[in-house]
C-alpha cells in the first residue's frame, strides 16, 4: 500500500526555538530554515495530488493522557453541526444541533467526558480515507483476527437538511472477525433526565430530545452511571447500523434502522453531487475539492452564516492560553469565504452567505461588530469552562471578546467582495447598495483612527493592513460607483481620501531598514497580513515584492509562516499566512515558483484526512487551534486558483 507523508515527515530542527536577534543564534536559525525548505523540495519530488486523497492511511492511532493528537481526527456535518471522529473510532466532539451549541460529546477537553465510541477490543490499525468527492467517511480496522469498516455520516434526506440531527455509524465486517466496544456517554456538564426503551436510549437535555438507536445485533448494551456500554462482533458480510439522533424543542423523528442506513448513501451521492458543480479543473483539483468540502462543513445552512471554525477552546500552543471559541462568524472570513465560493462556481451557498453579511451588517448598522452569532446576534462574554483542556491547556474559553473591537479591515473585505459579486454578473438588491454607499462615507470619516488590526490584538494601533483595507474599499467604492451598483454622489470624496490613504501608508508605514511594509506605524515588527495586499493591486515601486522577501526571512519556517514577528513565541506557524506566501509569489508575476512552493505546503497541510487546522508546530508537524478551521480552508483554496489565474 503507497502511504501519505503529511504529518509523518517529522520537519527537524526547526527556527521557532531560536531568538530573532542579531547573534550567533539567528544564523544558525537562518541555515536551520534553508536546510528545511531544501528538505522540504527533496521529500515532495514522489508525491502527487492524487497521493494524498486517493489511497488509505495506515495508521495505529495511540491516546496520550486520555488526549488523541488534533491530526488524527476528521469530520462529519449536516450543513447545522460537525462532529470530529478520531482515528480511534471515538466521536469527541459533537455539539448539536447547532455549531455553537454545547457540546454532547467533549472528549476533546477533557478524556473522562462525553463521547460516542466504536473501537476495537483488540490492538488494530487503520486505513482511512473519506468517499472521493463527499465528506462520507470510511474507517478499515485491521485487527490479528480480521478487518471491518465503519462508514459515518450526519445525514442529510432527499430535500437536504433534515429536520432533525441523525449521526449514522454502519458497521460492516470483511474478514474473520472483530469485536467493538460501543461507549455513549454524554458531556458530563449536561444535566438531564434519561429512559430506556427496547433498542433506544432517550435522553432529555434541556429542550433537547436525543436518542442511541441499535439494533438486535448489538450484545448486551448495559447502561450504568449515565453510560451505555455494548458490544458488537462482526463476520464477514455481516451489517449493522448505530445512530445518534437529536431534536431540539420538538418531537423526535426515530426511523428505522435501515432508513437511517440508506441515507448514508444518500448523503454521499448529494455531497458528490455538490462537489461535481465546482467549476477548477487544474493540477490540484483533488486538494481543492477536499478543501472545498471541508469548508462546507463551516456553511451554517439555516441562515447562511460562515462558522470560522467548529471547535472552541483547542490551544494555538500546547499548554498556552490563547484558547479561544471559533463557532462564530467573523465579517473577515465570511467575505473570505464568498469570494472563495465565488471562484469555484459554488454559487447558491456563496449567495447565501453573501446575503446573510449584507443584511447582518445593515440591520446592526448602528451598533457594527466584527463578529457575530450565526443567527446574526451579538456574540456572549467570553467565558471559562471548568474542564482540563486539551493537552490540559487552560484556560477553555467560549463566547468571544472580538466582538467589541473594531478592525477597519472589514471595510476593505466587504467592499472586495461586493465587486467581486457584480463582476460576476450578479445583482445588488437597493438595501445592499445604499449599505456601501454609507460604509464609504463611514470609511472616510474612519481610517485615521486605531484599531485592533486582523489578529485583534488588545493593543490598539495603526496596523498597516488595516489602513491597506480602507484604501481598497474605497478603490473598489469609486469603481462600484463609477459601473453604477452604488450612489455616485461621493465617488470623488472616496476617491481623493483613497489617495491620502495610500500616500500616509507609503510616508508611515515603509522601513527603509526592513526594505518592507511594517506590521504598524512606528515599528520594524512585521505583519504577515502584508502578504493578502498583493492581490488587491496595491503594488508599486516594486514595495509588495520586497515586503514578501522580508517576510519569508523573518517569518518562515521552510514552507510555514508565522503571523508576525514574536508570533513563533506564542503559537504556531499560521496556515492561512503559509498559503498567502504562495498567492503573493502568484499575484506578483511568479506562478511557476508559486505552484513549487504550493506542492512544499500541501505535504505539511491537513492532516491524513484533509482537515486543516489553524497552525502547525513546525518542529513536530502537530496541529494547533481549533478545527476545521475555514480560514485555513479558504486561504488554501485561493493560493490554488492564485495560480491558475495568474499562469
Amino acid at each position: 500500500m503507497t502511504r501519505c507523508f503529511f504529518w509523518m515527515n517529522a520537519s527537524g530542527i526547526t527556527g521557532d526555538c531560536f531568538s530573532q536577534h542579531q547573534t550567533w543564534w539567528f544564523l544558525l536559525l537562518r541555515i536551520t530554515r534553508s536546510i528545511e525548505f531544501l528538505r522540504e523540495s527533496i521529500l515532495s519530488l514522489p508525491l502527487t495530488t492524487t497521493t494524498r486523497y486517493a489511497v488509505l492511511h495506515d495508521l495505529k492511532p495511540q491516546r496520550t493522557d486520555g488526549f488523541l493528537p488534533l491530526e488524527h481526527y476528521a469530520a462529519v456535518g449536516d450543513g447545522r453541526s460537525v462532529a470530529l471522529v478520531g482515528a480511534d473510532g471515538s466521536i469527541d466532539w459533537w455539539c448539536a444541533p447547532n455549531m455553537d451549541s454545547p457540546p454532547l460529546f467533549n472528549r476533546l477537553h477533557d478524556p473522562d467526558d462525553g463521547l460516542f465510541a466504536v473501537t476495537p477490543v483488540d490492538p488494530f490499525r487503520i486505513e482511512r480515507r473519506y468517499r472521493p468527492d463527499s465528506n462520507v467517511l470510511e474507517t478499515v480496522f485491521v485487527t490479528v483476527n480480521g478487518r471491518a469498516r465503519i462508514t459515518e455520516s450526519l445525514n442529510s434526506g432527499v430535500s437536504g437538511r433534515l429536520p432533525w440531527c441523525e449521526l449514522a455509524r454502519r458497521i460492516e465486517g470483511l474478514e474473520g472477525e472483530v469485536e467493538f466496544r460501543i461507549v455513549v456517554k454524554p458531556a458530563k456538564s449536561i444535566d438531564a433526565g434519561r429512559r430506556v426503551l427496547r433498542h433506544r436510549s432517550i435522553l432529555y437535555v434541556g429542550k433537547l430530545t436525543t436518542a442511541f438507536c441499535y439494533d438486535d445485533s448489538v450484545d448486551q448494551p448495559v447502561e450504568r452511571n449515565g453510560e451505555i456500554a455494548a458490544r458488537h462482533t462482526t463476520a464477514p458480510g455481516s451489517k449493522t447500523c448505530l445512530a445518534y439522533l437529536v431534536s431540539h424543542d420538538s418531537p423526535l423523528c426515530v426511523p428505522d434502522q435501515d432508513s437511517i442506513d440508506s441515507r448514508i448513501d444518500l448523503s454521499d451521492e448529494e455531497w458528490k453531487r455538490w462537489s461535481g458543480q465546482l467549476t477548477y479543473r487544474g493540477r490540484f483539483r483533488d486538494d481543492l475539492v477536499r478543501c472545498a468540502l471541508s469548508l462546507k462543513f463551516l456553511l451554517y445552512s439555516p441562515t447562511g452564516a460562515i462558522a470560522a471554525a467548529a471547535t472552541a477552546g483547542l490551544p494555538e500552543r500546547l499548554g498556552g492560553d490563547k484558547n479561544y471559541d471559533y463557532r462564530y462568524a467573523w465579517v473577515r472570513d465570511a467575505c473570505y469565504t464568498v469570494k472563495a465560493l465565488l471562484r469555484v462556481g459554488a454559487l447558491a451557498e456563496s449567495v447565501a452567505a453573501f446575503s446573510w453579511l449584507m443584511k447582518t451588517v445593515a440591520d446592526r448598522r448602528h451598533d457594527p461588530m466584527v463578529v457575530y452569532t450565526l443567527r446574526g446576534e451579538h456574540v456572549p462574554e467570553e467565558t471559562t469552562i471548568n474542564v482540563p483542556g486539551y493537552q490540559f491547556s487552560k484556560p477553555v474559553r467560549v463566547g468571544n471578546r472580538a466582538s467589541n473591537q473594531v478592525q477597519l479591515s472589514c471595510f476593505g473585505d466587504i467592499f472586495e467582495t461586493a465587486a467581486l459579486f457584480v463582476s460576476l454578473g450578479h445583482i445588488l438588491d437597493e438595501r445592499s447598495s445604499h449599505l456601501l454607499a454609507d460604509l464609504a462615507d463611514e470609511c472616510v470619516d474612519r481610517w485615521r483612527s486605531k484599531d485592533s488590526g486582523i489578529w485583534e490584538l488588545e493593543q490598539l494601533q495603526h496596523y498597516t493592513f488595516s489602513k491597506i483595507g480602507c484604501w481598497l474599499a474605497l478603490s473598489r467604492a469609486v469603481e462600484l460607483s463609477h459601473a453604477g451598483h452604488i450612489n455616485e454622489e461621493h465617488a470623488a470624496h472616496w476617491a481623493n481620501e483613497r489617495d491620502n490613504i495610500r500616500t500616509w501608508i507609503d510616508e508611515n508605514c515603509w522601513s527603509a531598514d526592513k526594505q518592507s511594509y511594517v506590521f504598524f506605524a512606528g515599528t520594524d515588527r512585521l505583519d504577515a497580513a502584508l502578504l493578502l495586499t498583493t492581490r488587491f493591486g496595491f503594488e508599486h515601486d516594486d514595495r509588495l515584492r520586497r515586503t514578501r522577501a522580508a517576510i519569508e526571512k523573518e517569518l518562515s519556517v521552510g514552507s510555514l509562516v508565522y503571523r508576525y514577528t514574536g508570533a513563533e513565541r506564542e503559537e504556531g506557524a499560521f496556515v492561512a499566512c503559509s498559503c498567502w506566501l504562495v498567492e503573493a509569489y502568484a499575484f506578483l508575476g511568479e506562478p511557476t515558483e508559486a505552484e513549487t512552493r504550493l506542492c512544499l505546503l500541501l505535504e505539511k497541510l491537513g492532516n491524513n484526512f484533509g482537515l486543516l487546522g489553524e497552525e502547525i508546530d513546525p518542529l513536530t508537524g502537530a496541529a494547533l487551534g481549533n478545527m476545521p478551521q475555514g480560514l485555513s480552508h479558504l486561504a488554501l483554496l485561493h493560493a490554488i486558483l492564485s495560480i491558475q489565474e495568474n499562469s
